[in-house]
C-alpha cells in the first residue's frame, strides 16, 4: 500500500488555542418505537451550550480513563447514525482490539425530517445543510455549524480531565458524511494544536461526492489529467462553496485558498475511492453543476482531486495524505471501511489479518 507522499511544513498564521470542551453530560436515549442501539444525548459548547445526539460503545458518563483511541464514523445523506455504527462496531470486533480502550462514536446530525427520532431540544439542520458545514436552522443551538459540532465533540474526546490516556482519534466519513469530514479536515483550526499535544489526529474520507477546490482550476475534460477554469457559462456558480472558495461558510470565513492548501497538505488524511463507485446516474450522486465540474462519477471525481493535490504543489513539496482505489466495491460503507486498507485506516486492522476484505490498490493517476 504506497502512501501518495511525506510531509510538508506549512500552516496558516493567527491559530486560535487548543480546543476546550465546554461541560459535557450525556444520557442514553430509546425512542419508544426504535429497537436499535441508544443513543446519548451529549451536552456540547461553552456557556449555554446545546445538546447532540451520538451513538457509542460506551455511556459516555462512565469511567473512560482506559480509553487510548477515539474512531468516529460520520454516517450520510441519511443521517443514519446508527447503521453507520453498528457497521462501525462489528470491525471494531473483527480488528481484535481491546474494546476497553477503543471508544467509538457516530454522530447524528438531526434533520429537517428526523422527529420520528426524538432527538428533541437539538440543534436541526436542513436535510444537506450540515454536510458543508451551515448553521443549524432550529432547536436549541439553532445557527451551531456543524463544522463547530465536530470540534466540540474532538474538544470533548481530547480533554484529558475525561481522557487522560487518549493518543488517537481518527475522523472517518463516508459518501455525504465523507463530504463533511473531507471540509472539516481542510477548514479546521484546531488540528495543529491537537497534534501538538501528542494525540495522533487522522481523517479518512470515502467516496463523497465533491471536494472543495482551492483555486478555480477543475479537471479538464475528455481526461480529466488537465487542469484550467470551468466554464462560467456551463455553471456560473461553480466556484462557490461547497465547491469552491467563493461565498465561504462563515465557520472558515477569511479563508483564503492556497493557505488553506498548504496547511491541509500537511494533515494526516486517507482518501479511500470504490472502483465501482462509477454512476454518474447514481440516485444520490450529487448532480449540481458545481459537482458536476469535478467530474462525471465518485471515482472519477475522486481521480481527479488526487490529480489536483499533486498539480498544486511547488516542485520538491511533499503532500501528507494516502490515498486508495477499493477495488470492486461501490458505494457501500461497511465494504469500504471492511476493505483491507479501510480497516487499517478506520481501525487499525493489519491487512494480513483481513482476508476477507476488499483488497486495495494506488490510485490510478
Amino acid at each position: 500500500m504506497l502512501a501518495v507522499a511525506t510531509v510538508l511544513a506549512a500552516g496558516c498564521a493567527g491559530q486560535p488555542p487548543a480546543p476546550q470542551a465546554g461541560p459535557v453530560t450525556t444520557t442514553a436515549t430509546t425512542p419508544p418505537s426504535a429497537p436499535s442501539t441508544p443513543w446519548q444525548r451529549v451536552h456540547l459548547g461553552s456557556g449555554a451550550g446545546y445538546d447532540f445526539p451520538v451513538y457509542a460503545n460506551h455511556p459516555l458518563m462512565s469511567d473512560l480513563r482506559g480509553v487510548r483511541e477515539v474512531v468516529f464514523v460520520q454516517h450520510g445523506l441519511q443521517r443514519n447514525g446508527d447503521d453507520y455504527f453498528a457497521a462501525g462496531a462489528a470491525l471494531l470486533k473483527a480488528s481484535g482490539r481491546n474494546p476497553d480502550e477503543v471508544l467509538l462514536i457516530a454522530p447524528n446530525f438531526p434533520g429537517t425530517p428526523d422527529a420520528a427520532k426524538h432527538f428533541d431540544n437539538m440543534p436541526v439542520w436542513t436535510v444537506q445543510g450540515w454536510i458543508g458545514g451551515e448553521g443549524a436552522v432550529s432547536g436549541p443551538g439553532a445557527g451551531v455549524s456543524s463544522l463547530q459540532v465536530l470540534d466540540d465533540l474532538l474538544a470533548f474526546v481530547t480533554d484529558p480531565a475525561r481522557f487522560p490516556a487518549v493518543r488517537k482519534v481518527t475522523v472517518a466519513g463516508h459518501s455525504g458524511g465523507a463530504q463533511i469530514v473531507h471540509r472539516y479536515a481542510v477548514l479546521n483550526n484546531v488540528d495543529e494544536q491537537v497534534r501538538a499535544r501528542g494525540i495522533d489526529l487522522r481523517y479518512v474520507v470515502a467516496n463523497p461526492s465533491s471536494y472543495l477546490y482551492f483555486t478555480p482550476d477543475r479537471p479538464a475534460a475528455p481526461d480529466y489529467r488537465r487542469f484550467a477554469p470551468y466554464s462560467t457559462a456551463a455553471c456560473a456558480d461553480y466556484d462557490k462553496y461547497r465547491y469552491g472558495m467563493q461565498d465561504m461558510v462563515a465557520y472558515a470565513s477569511g479563508a483564503t485558498g492556497m493557505a488553506l492548501y498548504r496547511r491541509h497538505a500537511q494533515r494526516q488524511v486517507t482518501y479511500l475511492a470504490g472502483t465501482e463507485d462509477n454512476d454518474p446516474n447514481h440516485r444520490v450522486l450529487d448532480k449540481a453543476c458545481g459537482a458536476e465540474a469535478e467530474g462525471p462519477t465518485r471515482l472519477q471525481r475522486a481521480r481527479g482531486y488526487l490529480r489536483y493535490e499533486q498539480w498544486l504543489a511547488s516542485p520538491g513539496q511533499a503532500i501528507r495524505h494516502q490515498a486508495y482505489e477499493v477495488v470492486g466495491v461501490g458505494h457501500d460503507q461497511a465494504r469500504m471501511f471492511g476493505s483491507q486498507c479501510g480497516a487499517q485506516a478506520v481501525f487499525g486492522m493489519d491487512p494480513a489479518a483481513n482476508a476477507a476484505g476488499a483488497a486495495c490498490r494506488a490510485p490510478l493517476r
